[in-house]
């Protein structure tokens, strides 16, 4: 949240073609009563795209569903993942595991509305439901609901006593189990999540499971999804460089711009973009300390992108 926004996900499209982007979670009562247009307002190039719901009302899911799905997205994805406080309050997220029926009835719900695909994102376990055949009754109730597609983050969620951060990276990584799934409902596609960073090391998890879902490594070092289009999905056309990639991405800038966009928040997904290369200290301490201020234009970011090699 507040980083996969529309802005990022533009620059991530310029760097790969294909790749399935997200957005944010979003509440379904915010999609329902707030501003829609800020919520789920994107760009066409941005396809194919999902949108990330959290809810556990199934009126409310299969409203906001309906609303997305007229905004065109290309897929509609319930979380069941997320270990905040916050969102457990809200009978959001992970918490929702503890409650498969009630998962099973908001996605039959979601479904019953939605012409495009409805998945789940989830945890392989909460505090002590953490064993596998819990994990494959969650999975066997999400199958008889009709859903074909789970992302599976591979470690357990620990809903208190961890701040949403250490829920990243404290419960330990159990790649097995996302693959013992996929064994046991071979007609589910189920994609991995969870620490995978350093990605052409990583790809060799496609031997067990259909697809790999990136977080905090595409986000941190974006030009990591270079390259993907011609490993994972077969395309021949040439990789454009980064430098390629910013240019493209200052017309989406100017017009954001001129929509009443401040630059910043544009930007600030940009600052990682040429991470690693010459310069790149320079390019991210230009934009940090000018892109902030009150009257930047689009122009900080060609004065940053000539600091770098």
């Amino acid at each position: 949240m507040d980083y996969t926004t529309r802005d990022y996900r533009y620059l991530a499209r310029l760097i790969s073609r294909h790749t399935l982007l997200y957005t944010e979670m979003v509440v379904a009562q915010a999609v329902i009563h707030g501003d829609r247009e800020r919520l789920l307002g994107f760009d066409d190039a941005e396809h194919p795209v999902a949108v990330q719901l959290g809810g556990s009302d199934p009126a409310q899911l299969a409203e906001a569903t309906r609303i997305c799905t007229d905004y065109g997205y290309d897929e509609i994805n319930l979380n069941v993942g997320c270990p905040s406080d916050r969102v457990q309050q809200g009978k959001i997220g992970a918490v929702l595991m503890a409650e498969p029926d009630l998962v099973a009835r908001c996605m039959e719900a979601m479904a019953r509305v939605s012409p495009v695909p409805v998945t789940v994102k989830t945890r392989i376990g909460i505090d002590d439901q953490d064993d596998y055949p819990f994990l494959q009754r969650f999975v066997a109730r999400m199958d008889t609901a009709g859903c074909r597609s789970l992302t599976i983050h591979a470690r357990k969620a620990i809903l208190s006593g961890l701040s949403p951060k250490e829920n990243r990276e404290i419960p330990p990584l159990i790649y097995e189990r996302a693959y013992a799934i996929k064994q046991a409902f071979p007609h589910l596609e189920v994609i991995l999540n969870g620490g995978l960073r350093d990605l052409p090391s990583v790809l060799h998890h496609l031997d067990q499971v259909d697809g790999l879902m990136v977080g905090r490594e595409a986000y941190g070092n974006p030009w990591c999804l270079a390259g993907l289009d011609a490993t994972v999905f077969g395309d021949p056309a040439p990789q454009p460089d980064r430098h390629q990639v910013a240019r493209a991405f200052i017309p989406y800038l100017e017009r954001r711009y001129a929509g009443g966009c401040h630059p910043k928040h544009v930007l600030r997904h940009a600052l990682n973009l040429f991470q690693g290369m010459p310069g790149a200290r320079a390019y991210r301490r230009h934009l940090s300390e000018n892109m902030h201020q009150a009257d930047t234009t689009p122009k900080v970011f060609e004065e940053a992108l000539a600091l770098v090699g």
